[in-house]
């Protein structure tokens, strides 16, 4: 059986503003962009209280929280104080795989110090980042997978320590929300909610077969995730490479207007994912799949990172061409970046983790 443990900073970019700036504590602060479309990539706890969340479109935080303190991200402090994390992880195991810059999974089934016990060492880690970072917490989820691990990271935020045991995921998945589960995301989770699936005892009751009749392949993973199933290995090679957002349609789209109006829902998505990781990307693609299953897809390469909505959906427009659509219905759409950069431009992938291995 392996030994997981799920890293997750918390509030890390804010958490940084703070550990620089102390007289800032106790205060309502977000870390954003300034702009009309811009998001909040993090937020303290005390703005969390007015209901200020990562994701959060900025205006309407500020109209939340009107003495909001906003700072604009500082990608390479970040980067640094990520460094620090990762070499606290690689102490242990080098079977690391980051997942953005304040988020890992790490296998310790072997350990290369320290005790045979995960959870004490998912202490020793929340111990070594605290004082190498000047104070910064992190949260640990203890499990035998990535799924189980990832839950418990997010149980008792912040500075948290979650052991989820073999004999605790039946009654602990059992009441958890749809929408907490790995895979399931907002339209999937809404698509489950309509049908009378809201938690995970609903979601154990249907059947395999009726799974994979309405969601294809994803439905397979469904069943697995109801029951806390999980057999992905930790890949030290798993950095993440692009960033989508893509939806499929209830009723076929035939006019390129609705085409266009899905597009603006599914940019803002995509600006909102990317802001939250502080992430821009400079290669585009545009996913269109047809009524009769068949896929096309068409990308363009830019000068400079994007990660505004405005942007992106301006070269998704572009790309969805009526020569492209031949008249066909389309049942599904999506934008995806590539070449991840911070949005300062700066390549950050894959070699973010180089100096640290």
């Amino acid at each position: 059986m392996r030994k997981i443990v799920h890293v997750d900073a918390d509030a890390f970019y804010a958490s940084v503003e703070l550990r620089d700036q102390p007289r800032l504590r106790g205060l309502p602060l977000a870390v954003a962009y300034h702009g009309p479309r811009s998001v909040v990539t993090t937020a303290t706890y005390e703005a969390r209280q007015f209901g200020v969340h990562s994701a959060l479109p900025l205006r309407t935080a500020l109209a939340r929280c009107p003495q909001l303190i906003v700072i604009e991200p500082r990608m390479d402090v970040y980067r640094e104080a990520s460094q620090i994390l990762q070499g606290v992880f690689y102490e242990f195991t080098d079977l690391v795989e980051p997942l953005s810059l304040d988020e890992a999974y790490l296998d310790v089934t072997q350990p290369k110090q320290g005790p045979p016990s995960a959870t004490l060492i998912a202490r020793e880690i929340k111990r070594r980042v605290k004082e190498r970072t000047g104070g910064l917490t992190v949260s640990c989820g203890v499990s035998f997978n990535k799924l189980l691990s990832k839950l418990g990271s997010g149980m008792n935020k912040p500075d948290g320590l979650t052991v989820i045991l073999p004999e605790d995921v039946e009654a602990l998945v059992a009441g958890l929300p749809v929408g907490a589960f790995h895979g399931i995301g907002p339209v999937t989770a809404r698509r489950l909610e309509e049908r009378g699936v809201k938690t995970g005892a609903d979601l154990q009751a249907v059947s395999l077969q009726e799974l994979i009749s309405l969601f294809g392949v994803q439905g397979r993973q469904m069943y697995a995730v109801a029951r806390g199933q999980d057999d992905r290995p930790v890949d030290p090679n798993g950095e993440r490479k692009s960033v989508g957002v893509e939806e499929t349609f209830d009723l076929d789209l035939t006019s390129l207007q609705e085409m266009h109006l899905q597009l603006v829902k599914i940019a803002g998505q995509l600006q909102r994912r990317l802001e939250t990781q502080g992430l821009a990307g400079r290669t585009v693609v545009l996913k269109v799949k047809f009524a009769s299953f068949a896929s096309v897809s068409r990308q363009i390469s830019l000068p400079g990172p994007v990660f505004l909505e405005s942007d992106l959906l301006r070269i998704a427009v572009q790309l969805l061409t009526l020569e492209l659509l031949q008249g066909r219905a389309v049942r599904l759409l999506g934008i995806t970046v590539g070449n991840l950069q911070d949005p300062t431009g700066r390549h950050v992938l894959p070699s973010l983790f180089d100096a640290v291995q």
